[in-house]
């Protein structure tokens, strides 16, 4: 297009910019698993590697501090992958009448990219 066309017609050549646009960052939910005196450890083991993918290493250590301290992080994720994996350990945990629990808490988020 020629500078006469945009200066001639509706179009304004100072409003054919773009607009930055700014993008957040998703906020990130930490799981947490919490201590009951009443779920077996092989269980709570089995959960950690069956639906968040740790070793059986990794899922041991994170048992054993629940067990010690009342509760242990198992990984932070965004909201929707955080609430599907909650909702499936409380699933697990009821079909097979144990009375584990997982809360999310939030980790961080909202920052600008």
């Amino acid at each position: 297009m020629s500078e006469e066309k945009l200066n001639s017609g509706s179009l304004d050549a100072d409003n054919l910019t773009q607009e930055k646009i700014q993008l957040k960052k998703p906020d990130m939910y930490r799981i947490v698993l919490l201590n009951d005196d009443y779920t077996p450890r092989d269980f709570v083991v089995w959960i950690i590697m069956r639906i968040f993918y740790k070793t059986e290493d990794e899922s041991n250590r994170i048992m054993l501090e629940a067990h010690k301290a009342g509760k242990s992080t198992i990984g932070v994720y965004t909201f929707d992958i955080a609430k599907t994996k909650v909702t499936q350990v409380e699933q697990l945990a009821e079909k097979y009448e144990h009375p584990l629990k997982c809360i999310l808490e939030v980790e961080s988020g909202g920052d600008k990219g």
